[in-house]
């Protein structure tokens, strides 16, 4: 498949339950590196409110009309003793399992960073669990750098 086939776009409610199914996809993935993710029904997000927001960027990515991936930004506030006093935070970073390792991640997130600048946020944030070494070089791969790690006393 060429990368030519991939087109981004701005989700619409429409796209919903493939969001909502994608969201359960990263949950699925994350809960053998975070023992304290609740019971099910978990949801990270308000996909809906996400959608309907216009100052957020709820992204997809599709291949023959079909979403095969999609991506979340959106602008939080800093900690008050950092150089910017806001900064664009991607979320819900997921590709389907038959299209990964095509480069999709990485379009979403080129298309996520052009949100950014276009309003001003130049800081780019993510979380990603310590163990999870396979989204880590994904992230690396496309200029994410190691930051910092949260710790917690169990």
């Amino acid at each position: 498949m060429s990368m030519n086939t991939i087109s981004i776009r701005r989700a619409t409610l429409a796209d919903l339950p493939v969001l909502q199914k994608f969201e359960q996809g990263v949950i699925d993935w994350e809960r053998p590196f975070d023992k304290t993710i609740a019971e099910d029904p978990v949801w990270y997000y308000d996909l809906e409110g996400l959608i309907l927001d216009e100052q957020k960027a709820v992204l997809v990515a599709l291949h023959e009309n079909i979403i095969v991936g999609c991506g979340i930004g959106m602008e939080k506030e800093a900690r008050h003793y950092l150089d910017h006093t806001t900064y664009a935070y991607l979320g819900l970073m997921y590709t389907h399992p038959d299209y990964r390792g095509l480069g999709i991640n990485g379009r979403i997130i080129a298309a996520l960073k052009e949100w950014a600048t276009s309003k001003g946020l130049h800081e780019i944030r993510l979380t990603v669990y310590n163990d999870n070494l396979s989204a880590i070089r994904a992230y690396e791969k496309i200029g994410f750098k190691r930051h910092i790690i949260e710790m917690r006393l169990t």
